[in-house]
């Protein structure tokens, strides 16, 4: 079980990557933190959101652009150094693909694989999502499976963590720390 596993869920523009941010400096207490970035650079919007959390972290914060394989880029990461997820949506939304996802494949696969590596981490995880459930039903299947995958996700990494926030216009709401 990893040192200290804390997931930060919040909608879009929430304060959860600020908090996760900051979360993962508390943990760390001065040793090295590394960044798994899962945003891809190719929309202007995109790029310059991208470009605002890299100024957002400290420049000593190795960064990695994590693939589809979660696990092994866990695994690439030095046993002592702090994880910083920053986030779980893109993350899922690569693996997911533009059709219909096979969710059980996902949770049991690829999802299950990245779980394992970060409670096998001996230094603190801060995961950073996304809450797509607490908007309207997407009218789109593709949307509403992914919403779900979603869903399974947390509720599989909350299970486990010693710590879930959820942010609220800039508010950090604890709903658990154990």
């Amino acid at each position: 079980m990893t040192a200290r596993l804390v997931l930060v869920l919040g909608g879009t523009r929430s304060g959860k990557s600020r908090f996760g941010l900051r979360r993962a400096g508390e943990l760390a207490g001065g040793t090295p933190v590394t960044y798994l970035a899962t945003a891809r650079a190719g929309d202007p919007e995109l790029d310059d959101r991208i470009r605002r959390h890299r100024a957002d972290r400290p420049a000593d914060w190795p960064t990695i652009d994590v693939g589809t394989d979660l696990a092994a880029d866990v695994r690439g990461v030095p046993a002592a150094s702090t994880i910083l997820l920053d986030g779980l949506t893109l993350w899922l939304s690569a693996v997911a693909g533009d059709e219909p996802a096979d969710i059980d494949a996902i949770l049991d696969g690829p999802f299950a694989a990245g779980l394992d590596a970060l409670r096998d981490r001996s230094a603190p995880v801060v995961v950073v999502s996304d809450e797509l459930g607490l908007g309207m039903v997407p009218l789109d299947p593709v949307a509403r499976a992914f919403r779900d995958l979603q869903g399974i996700a947390h509720q599989r990494i909350a299970a486990e963590a010693h710590e879930v926030h959820l942010l609220v216009a800039g508010i950090p709401l604890t709903l658990r720390d154990r």
